[in-house]
């Protein structure tokens, strides 16, 4: 299993533009896929984008495309999330996670979190 360090968020304007990290510890390829989830206020984490480590393809939550960007740096180890025309509802807490499952549908390697972008 990998080690996952999330890091980015902080004040931000709405309407502009962030970028959060990952740091991956370990083999990536050892995982078949990367994924951001997001947590809210009811405490529910929920899958919103997530990418082959394979080929790169990704996938994202219907409610987040076009805002979303997922990405995978192999040369820098890191996983990241851009995140465009923030939206005071982006406030939450961001967590990066890795599957070895083939199907991606469980993930069993995850970081600690990220406070996601506040809006100022």
């Amino acid at each position: 299993q990998v080690q996952l360090m999330e890091s980015g968020g902080g004040s931000v304007q709405t309407g502009e533009s962030l970028r959060l990290s990952c740091v991956i510890s370990g083999d990536i390829y050892s995982s078949n896929c990367m994924a951001w989830f997001r947590q809210g206020p009811n405490n529910k984490r929920d899958g919103i984008a997530r990418i082959r480590t394979g080929d790169g393809s990704p996938y994202y939550m219907e409610s987040v495309k076009g805002r979303f960007t997922i990405s995978l740096d192999h040369a820098k180890n890191t996983l990241f999330l851009r995140i465009d025309n923030l939206k005071p509802g982006d406030t939450n807490m961001y967590y990066c996670a890795a599957s070895t499952v083939s199907s991606c549908a469980d993930f069993n390697s995850w970081g600690q979190g990220t406070q996601g972008p506040v809006s100022s």
